[in-house]
């Protein structure tokens, strides 16, 4: 288990990588994959909202701040990786349930967190963006009450909601780093011309973009655009579970074919083998 010192110098070196450059985010949902992407060097992980849905039968979304509340802190002692926690819209409307939220969600050790402004509400799943720039104050006077290390990044989700209003969306980015927010993310953005002006708009504050699908940029374009780190969603979980997928309807077929792309178990018992065991 982690100690409190290394849960300091697990942020610290998470706002360093937000200094220059551009890294990868990768997002696990369970222990085991956090071990593995650790493994393979990446310098930081994300949690995913979907993802951990997901292996618990439930749509994204549906799982209630107790139990994402464990899952952040299981993931955040089973890595010497930093963790930034999806933390949806801080599981509470008003701006109060939110800094009470963060507050749980800091003393869990993730390294940053995201507070989104979706509403939850099918009719006006935006929140006004009065009231989404007070939840992110409530949110930084939440983490600063806390010890300030933690960083926080403020999410406008209006691509994730039918609404592919750029203008509204760099005004709301620039409104939630007035608010207090340490890194600014817009998912949904794809274009070259969109990811340059959300850098540009928001700059010096760091950019987090969302790539979850198959995309002509690569880590190189998205760095020479400007973009500082860059996350992948529910992606990882959803390939995970497209091989699934397609392993368990070739049984249906009688088929065992699917298998041939199969991780070894002997690699997977010798990543995951412990001194002792």
């Amino acid at each position: 288990m982690s100690s409190p010192a290394s849960i300091s110098q697990k942020r610290a070196v998470f706002r360093e990588l937000h200094e220059s450059g551009c890294f990868l985010l990768p997002n696990p949902w369970d222990v085991g994959g956090a071990h593995y992407l650790e493994s393979l060097g990446f310098k930081a992980l994300a949690s995913s909202s979907a993802g951990f849905a997901w292996s618990r039968g439930r749509a994204d979304g549906a799982l209630t701040r107790e139990q994402v509340l464990t899952h952040l802190k299981e993931l955040v002692h089973a890595t010497a990786l930093p963790v930034n926690a999806d933390f949806e819209n801080g599981f509470a409307a008003d701006s109060t349930g939110v800094a009470e939220s963060v507050r749980l969600a800091v003393e869990t050790g993730v390294a940053g967190l995201s507070i989104e402004d979706a509403s939850g509400d099918p009719r006006k799943p935006i929140f006004e963006l009065n009231v989404a720039s007070e939840r992110l104050r409530a949110a930084r006077a939440a983490i600063d009450e806390s010890g300030g290390d933690t960083l926080l990044v403020g999410r406008a989700e209006n691509y994730l909601h039918g609404r592919a209003d750029l203008a509204d969306t760099i005004a709301r980015l620039k409104a939630y780093a007035a608010a207090g927010a340490d890194c600014l993310y817009a998912p949904g953005i794809r274009t070259r011309e969109e990811i340059s002006a959300v850098v540009a708009a928001v700059a010096p504050k760091p950019v987090n973009v969302l790539v979850g699908w198959p995309s002509d940029l690569t880590l190189d374009a998205l760095a020479a655009l400007g973009v500082r780190r860059v996350s992948v969603g529910g992606a990882l979980a959803r390939a995970a579970w497209g091989g699934l997928q397609r392993a368990a309807k070739a049984l249906l077929e009688g088929r065992f074919d699917e298998f041939a792309s199969a991780a070894s178990g002997q690699e997977l018992n010798a990543l995951f083998r412990r001194d002792g065991q």
